[in-house]
């Protein structure tokens, strides 16, 4: 009886082993199959973050070179506020020294005058700033500001008459343009409404 027991207990671990075996392969073949499959999800997350990784460094190479610029641009024109604010003041020294008097204490102090604002035109030119060409001129939205028209038929159509008030650049930017009277010929139409 001992031994028919062992037998059986042999048959049975046998059976287990062949089992276990059979299980064994149908794992090893499945871990095959499961890594093959995990080996082309891998390679597909390996792409879609190296992807994510190209598009990251451009953008920050972008941002790098708009921050770049804008501070380039800020050297550029960073003092455009301030010559804004003195432009009027040129505009007050002009009328000064362009002033006609008899008196010669006022004539010794507008030679002073002259010699200041000469001075500062120079520094301001220095910087970039210079008047816009305006009388004579064809008229230029971008640069003059028409506040009057007029029509004269010894000049072309659209040519500027008189500058009422001086217009800068700084650098390649409008400071302040100029206002200005334009040649301009009266419409037919306006002439008839006002006719009736």
């Amino acid at each position: 009886m001992h031994n028919r027991y062992r037998e059986e207990e042999k048959e049975l671990e046998e059976e287990k082993k062949k089992n276990g075996e059979v299980e064994a392969e149908d794992v090893e073949t499945k871990e095959a199959e499961t890594s093959e499959e995990d080996i082309e999800a891998l390679k597909e997350e390996i792409k879609k973050y190296k992807e994510q990784y190209l598009r990251v460094l451009a953008d920050s190479e972008n941002f790098k070179k708009r921050i770049d610029e804008e501070r380039i641009r800020e050297r550029k024109y960073g003092s455009q506020r301030v010559l804004e604010k003195i432009i009027p003041s040129i505009d007050i020294f002009d009328k000064a020294v362009n002033m006609k008097t008899d008196d010669e204490k006022l004539k010794n102090f507008l030679i002073g005058f002259e010699m200041i604002n000469n001075n500062l035109k120079q520094v301001l030119e220095e910087e970039g700033v210079k008047k816009i060409k305006a009388v004579g001129e064809k008229f230029d939205p971008k640069y003059h500001h028409a506040v009057e028209t007029e029509w004269n038929s010894d000049v072309e159509e659209d040519v500027i008459l008189s500058e009422m008030q001086t217009g800068y650049m700084y650098k390649d930017r409008v400071l302040r343009p100029s206002l200005v009277k334009v040649n301009k010929k009266v419409e037919e139409k306006k002439e008839k409404k006002e006719n009736k």
